[in-house]
């Protein structure tokens, strides 16, 4: 009997992990609603700020927790998500991993001076529909073109 193969490092594993997003959103001078993209680290595609789940904290919290790590912004997140997306997420040891990502929105009422990763990201206030022209995955494409909060 044969071994199974072991998948290659470019194959992405098949279970997907899940992350939590915010949508950071809000209202600019002419009443129009705004969206926040940032840059990834790794990569400099534009995103939203998000990351694996925290311990101790709901899935709403984590992603408020990382649009102030990632972005400095602060504000009323949703207790649901708008709804989700997948993307393939390039790991530290080079494979890929499938990745649901549940997306809160997060009503923008401060942005801080300093922030854990200020400097390491570019940041672009937008309207949704401009936001997402900017970004590379599908489901997210839709989530933005359709937001109204």
């Amino acid at each position: 009997m044969r071994k199974p193969e072991k998948p290659s490092s470019r194959e992405p594993d098949r279970e997907p992990r899940v992350q939590f997003a915010a949508l950071p959103w809000r209202r600019n001078g002419g009443g129009g609603v705004e969206v926040l993209l940032i840059t990834s680290r790794d990569t400099r595609r534009w995103v939203i700020p998000k990351g694996w789940p925290m311990a101790g904290k709901s899935a709403a919290k984590s992603a408020a927790r990382e649009a102030f790590e990632e972005a400095g912004v602060q504000g009323k997140i949703a207790k649901r998500p708008m709804g989700t997306y997948a993307y393939d997420k390039r790991l530290k040891n080079g494979r890929l991993q499938h990745v649901r990502v549940a997306v809160f929105p997060l009503q923008v009422d401060s942005e801080a001076d300093a922030y854990l990763e200020l400097g390491q990201r570019e940041k672009l206030w937008l309207p949704p529909p401009e936001a997402a022209r900017c970004v590379e995955e599908p489901e997210l494409m839709v989530l933005l073109a359709t937001f109204q909060p």
